[in-house]
């Protein structure tokens, strides 16, 4: 739990830099916005959904 924790507050801090230096809200992949509502649930999301969505697929390939 600690762990999670940890690892939680580094996305926060990593947010607010996000913010401080006007990058916050832009995938870190394409540079494309972030949608509104993915941040809206997930505030320290650093990638847009669709490239999001590409690593999970290329995660789980190598996984497998």
């Amino acid at each position: 739990a600690r762990d999670r924790d940890r690892k939680l507050i580094r996305k926060i801090d990593q947010s607010l830099e996000a913010i401080q230096t006007g990058e916050y809200g832009y995938c870190e992949d394409c540079g494309d916005e972030i949608g509104f509502a993915r941040l809206d649930v997930r505030p320290t999301a650093t990638k847009c959904i669709e490239c999001k969505t590409v690593a999970e697929i290329k995660e789980k390939q190598e996984m497998a």
